[in-house]
């Protein structure tokens, strides 16, 4: 497990590769409005938890396990950030705002319940089929949902 401000970083290499595939520490820090000296602090510490490859004033390479926990991140933030402005009828910014801070705090166990809870409500598909947080599963019944 790493502390909230890595997931922070992990998330933004993440995004960042998705946007445009190769990845800089000037890049991540631009994106997170932070100097280069704590982005380099940041990547070192998920180079050593093995979460990316990388090689001074090289590109940044996130692993196989530093994209599943990326998207368990993302994951884990639409679930509560869902819950939140669907459910509960927050407006979307306080939502947002609200589910950044929360989901830090809830284990896979709540977040799963959550899921299936807020899944059920909303009508969006049924997460009785042993939904697990850890496998990224039926993300796309909410983007749904969000565009239809």
């Amino acid at each position: 497990m790493i502390s909230n401000s890595l997931e922070e970083y992990l998330k933004t290499i993440y995004v960042l590769k998705i946007q445009n595939g190769n990845i800089r520490v000037t890049d991540i820090a631009e994106k997170m409005y932070c100097s280069k000296a704590s982005v380099n602090k940041a990547i070192n510490h998920l180079k050593e938890n093995k979460l990316i490859n990388y090689e001074t004033y090289g590109t940044i390479e996130i692993t196989e396990e530093g994209e599943d926990y990326a998207k368990k991140i993302l994951e884990a933030y639409d679930i509560v950030y869902v819950f939140l402005k669907d459910v509960l009828n927050i407006e979307a910014e306080e939502a947002n705002i609200e589910a950044e801070k929360i989901k830090q705090n809830l284990s896979d166990t709540t977040l799963n319940t959550l899921a299936k809870y807020t899944h059920r409500v909303l009508g969006l598909s049924n997460l009785e089929c042993d939904y697990d947080i850890n496998k990224e599963r039926c993300r796309t019944c909410v983007r749904r949902k969000n565009n239809g």
